[in-house]
């Protein structure tokens, strides 16, 4: 092979000739060098290997993990802190079900310890070999308990919503003449037409009639305010409640009373005493139930505190 050499420093073209032997020496010294640089590298590589276990690289390399160890720490804090505040908020709720649950009992007569508030509800079951279980993300943990929350939010507005109407119902309820205005059997004349002890004809027996000894307590039924207290040509001494809704109770041939007019009167309380006043035959109670001025059965109410009422007699029986 020829190389022809052309320079402006040369006077003349030059020419060499390149062998056979020349070509191998050259492949010889490029593979050389290229394993010299090899060498150099590695070498290289070793030493730098060697200087991390140097102090200021390991305490570079230290800082650094520190550093990320530290975001993450306060990442995951501020996720925990986040999720504290809600479960402080769902434990509150809890404690709202707890108290909404307890009065509920007591509104609708449930013993307590039928819901067992307290008790976490039994939950199990095989685990599942078809499906692999997963754990939950930290986002996906968070929006469950979003969820979890709101849910008991609106349980526990459902349960308020609920404890209004059954407090509202008990409130009527109390407001209606169902107890009993005092403790004596029922044994005289029932609501209806019946012989009249005065003039032996037949007429209308507005009330029942409760046969007791002079100077027995006599209590209101129901709530309401007193709205007449005093003597009546007819019903004797007598007291009239008002319990709201046009309904009326009536208590006659009152020995004593123990109220005044515009008094407000709770359930069982006593308002007077057992007698014999009036347009009477002799001691007994004399008990009216009216809605709108209009006299109703007494039983019907007094049934529903105690159905053994129910057997009373309601005909015409021959009064005192």
């Amino acid at each position: 092979m020829q190389v022809i050499l052309i320079s402006h420093r040369l006077a003349k073209a030059r020419t060499l000739t390149l062998s056979v032997r020349h070509a191998v020496v050259s492949v010889v010294l490029a593979l050389a060098v290229l394993a010299t640089l090899t060498a150099a590298l590695y070498w290289a590589s070793l030493r730098f290997a060697a200087d991390w276990n140097l102090p200021p690289v390991r305490r570079l390399l230290a800082n650094l993990h520190q550093s990320e160890t530290e975001r993450a720490r306060e990442f995951m804090q501020q996720n925990l802190n986040a999720m504290a505040v809600k479960l402080g908020e769902m434990q509150a709720q809890l404690a709202r079900l707890d108290a909404l649950g307890e009065r509920l009992s007591s509104l609708t007569g449930i013993r307590p310890q039928e819901f067992r508030f307290s008790q976490t509800p039994g939950l199990g079951g095989a685990q599942a070999t078809s499906v692999p279980a997963e754990d939950l993300s930290l986002a996906e943990f968070s929006s469950r308990l979003a969820s979890v929350s709101r849910e008991v939010e609106q349980r526990a507005d459902m349960l308020g919503v609920l404890e209004a109407q059954l407090f509202e119902r008990t409130v009527r309820m109390k407001a209606l003449p169902t107890m009993m205005p005092l403790e004596a059997p029922f044994n005289a004349s029932g609501f209806g037409m019946r012989i009249d002890p005065f003039t032996g004809q037949r007429a209308m027996h507005e009330g029942i009639d409760f046969i007791v000894d002079p100077g027995a307590p006599v209590v209101a039924a129901a709530g309401g305010v007193v709205q007449f207290a005093g003597y009546h040509p007819q019903y004797g001494q007598v007291v009239d409640i008002d319990h709201g809704n046009d309904l009326v109770t009536r208590y006659a041939h009152l020995s004593k009373i123990l109220v005044k007019e515009g008094a407000v009167i709770q359930r069982g309380r006593p308002i007077g005493a057992s007698g014999n006043t009036g347009r009477s035959t002799g001691p007994h109670l004399h008990f009216e139930v009216r809605f709108r001025g209009t006299a109703q059965n007494p039983l019907r109410f007094l049934q529903s505190a105690d159905p053994q009422l129910a057997s009373a007699r309601t005909g015409s029986v021959r009064g005192r």
